[in-house]
């Protein structure tokens, strides 16, 4: 009789791929961890790109239909600003209209002289913009001048902020288009940062409503 007793059976120790698959503490493991892994960073990038989304769903689809408060006539298709369109500015020197882009521009159209029509738009621009709050920085009044005559001081003096610039208006004409028995000069356009024309005010606006289309879009659209 031998006075050996039995060795326990050895374990095989994991080599070469099964020794890199072996759990370490506080990683993951194995093919099921990874795709996981995957699918929570997918679900991440979901959740931040969301509001982008939602915003662009708002601006670009949602329509001006039914039980809908939009005021201002959407223009469909688009009409970007035109590359050819030059203005003139304050000083005297060309830009093109389009370097405005960034910002969303509410325009009027006026000859230099400035009627009573023409300055009562102006001033509506003027506290549409201010009642934005903090966010009115996001806006720019631009006054598309058809003409090279002098701009009254008092004119000047109210306007400050609005750009008044010169501009051809056969080409303004050919880019804003103006309601059924109207003219450009009637209405109050908007357009957004990407430098498309997306809005025609009526004739005779009702500036509350006007700022109330404005604050919507500025709420639901992160860019600009």
């Amino acid at each position: 009789m031998s006075n050996q007793t039995p060795r326990s059976p050895e374990v095989a120790k994991p080599t070469g791929k099964a020794a890199a698959a072996k759990a370490i503490p506080g990683q993951p493991n194995g093919p099921g961890s990874w795709r996981r892994g995957r699918w929570v960073l997918l679900l991440l990038a979901v959740i931040c790109a969301a509001p982008i989304a939602i915003s662009y769903f708002m601006y670009y689809v949602v329509k001006p239909t039914g039980g809908s408060t939009n005021y201002g006539a959407l223009i469909e298709p688009q009409r970007p600003i035109p590359g050819s369109l030059v203005v003139t500015g304050a000083d005297g020197k060309p830009l093109k209209l389009d370097s405005l882009r960034g910002r969303w521009l509410m325009i009027s159209v006026d000859s230099s002289a400035c009627d009573k029509a023409c300055a009562t738009k102006l001033y509506f621009m003027r506290q549409i913009r201010a009642a934005q709050g903090p966010e009115r920085e996001r806006v720019v009044e631009v006054w598309l001048r058809t003409d090279a005559g002098k701009v009254a001081d008092v004119i000047k003096t109210a306007y400050p902020n609005t750009d008044m610039l010169i501009a051809d208006p056969q080409q303004v004409a050919a880019w804003l288009p103006a309601d059924t028995g109207t003219q450009i000069t009637d209405h109050i356009y908007l357009v957004d940062p990407n430098g498309n024309l997306m809005m025609r005010f009526p004739k005779d606006a009702d500036p509350s409503k006007i700022k109330g289309d404005v604050t919507k879009l500025l709420k639901w659209s992160t860019i600009g």
